[in-house]
């Protein structure tokens, strides 16, 4: 049971609006401390174990406006109506003044303290006119898939997750609000979902028989439902250097819920060669670096590493890193496993993730031995593709080339009409004479003749045969390979 000084208590309520904004009132509540830094405190001081906690944060409350058609609350005296086919629970934590309800088939209305219905006559608030009743929304709309549901204790400033490790891994902890009304969709079905416990209702299921129990009674029927599997097991991640999160063969239902509201496809990535790490859903713009770990390897220490020595500096400001362990495909290496740091430009300025994936292999590099990695890697994006230089000097051509053609369209016509145009034969050049200049942009011979550009020597080898550039660094050769 939970016993911290923040832990729920009956005079406590707390109201989780779909978009992650937290309310809290009563005698506990009190203080200078934000609401939601008052939850994660919560989630920190009476987590069962290490394992993270994940916070399930819609709610289907009467009195969050989110939840009715209008986006807005019944008035005072207006009708309200709820979709006759939706099982749901609904919270009242106040009084209300209706005019007509329409309820459910079945369903409930959970009473706070203090909360009740009263008859009013139609239209008497000044707000709330006779037209339309307000709906209930579907309560069917929320699923366990949606990674915009769910939020993780671990958030940080410059942290962020892959979009498949936003839902509940299979060594989490899943919390769903102890004081709000809630109902999930789990799913069609096409693979169970485990978790590590799940805490509902004031309970927290650890075994399957508990959870199988619940699941199957009024109360569950009426806060889960689809086709999905749900299951619980007290498998603790004791890896030091972290465990995968399990979620891949999930990962398509997923992204299909992540990406609905924009039609099921992804937003263009604004840069070349753009990547797509393992656990995302659509492709995005900056660098992964891959760590083949040792026994040494700590996932939380390396995690802190970025955040407090590199992230604070001025030049990687407005980048985000998300730091997980993900399968490595047998054909590769040897080993199962590997760390992977994806690291996101959200600003305007580009480079700057390249720029700090170079320096994590650098750091690999000088103090691989001590961190425990055996090896490091590196992809990056190509420039973006409304800063590209290229683009640039293609369009400053292009531009300079329909201007001299509209001067040699335009000019002979008005020099005739002002009777300064002036034809002379041009007399062959001399021989051995210098004809112009070779332009190089339009000069294809000139253009295969120059020399590449060498890559620094400081500088790891790129691979050749990808859009996005490739490094690498084996600290334990290094040494050998320098002698050599």
């Amino acid at each position: 049971m939970c016993n911290g000084p923040w832990c729920p208590h009956p005079t406590c309520l707390v109201t989780w609006v779909q978009w992650g904004k937290v309310s809290w009132s009563g005698a506990r509540s009190r203080g200078e401390m934000g609401a939601l830094g008052r939850v994660l405190l919560w989630l920190q001081l009476c987590a069962l174990t290490h394992a993270a906690s994940k916070l399930w944060v819609p709610n289907t409350d009467f009195d969050i406006a989110a939840n009715w058609s209008q986006n807005r609350t019944p008035c005072a005296g207006g009708a309200v109506e709820f979709p006759a086919d939706k099982m749901v629970s609904v919270l009242v934590r106040e009084g209300h003044a209706v005019s007509d309800m329409l309820l459910p088939l079945d369903g409930e209305l959970v009473l706070a303290s203090g909360a009740g219905f009263g008859v009013s006559d139609v239209g008497s608030h000044p707000d709330c006119g006779a037209g339309d009743p307000a709906v209930f929304r579907d309560s069917d709309r929320f699923s366990w898939h949606d990674p915009h549901l769910w939020r993780s204790e671990n958030e940080a400033p410059g942290l962020f997750f892959v979009d498949a490790e936003r839902v509940p891994c299979r060594h989490d902890d899943v919390v769903f609000p102890p004081s709000a009304s809630f109902r999930v969709g789990l799913g069609p079905g096409a693979g169970p979902v485990r978790v590590r416990s799940i805490s509902a209702l004031g309970r927290t299921f650890t075994r399957d028989e508990d959870l199988a129990a619940f699941l199957a009674s009024r109360a569950g029927r009426l806060r889960f439902h689809g086709p999905g599997a749900l299951s619980v097991g007290p498998e603790d991640c004791a890896d030091p250097s972290g465990c995968v999160c399990g979620n891949a063969e999930a990962q398509p239902w997923i992204c299909a819920d992540l990406l609905q509201s924009l039609g099921g496809r992804c937003p263009k990535a604004a840069c070349h060669g753009a990547l797509r790490p393992q656990g995302q859903c659509c492709d995005l713009c900056g660098a992964v670096v891959l760590l083949t770990h040792g026994p040494a390897f700590d996932l939380e220490q390396y995690r802190a590493r970025i955040l407090d020595t590199f992230l604070g500096l001025p030049q990687y400001q407005g980048l985000q890193v998300a730091v997980s362990k993900v399968p490595r495909s047998p054909l590769l290496r040897e080993a199962d496993t590997e760390i992977q740091v994806v690291l996101v430009e959200t600003g305007p300025e580009t480079g700057g993730a390249g720029q700090l994936a170079r320096a994590l292999l650098a750091d690999v590099a000088k103090h691989g031995e001590a961190l425990g990695v055996l090896e490091a890697t590196m992809r990056e994006s190509g420039a973006h593709v409304w800063d590209s230089s290229a683009a640039g000097l293609a369009g400053g051509v292009a531009a300079a080339l329909l201007l001299a053609l509209l001067v040699l369209l335009l000019a002979p016509p008005l020099l005739r009409r002002a009777g300064r145009l002036r034809w002379r034969r041009q007399e062959a050049a001399p021989a051995g004479a210098t004809l112009g200049f070779h332009n190089p942009v339009f000069d294809m011979k000139a253009s295969e003749e120059l020399p590449l550009p060498q890559p620094l020597s400081l500088v790891p080898k790129a691979a050749a045969d990808s859009t996005s550039h490739s490094y690498f660094v084996n600290p334990l050769f290094a040494g050998a390979e320098a002698e050599a």
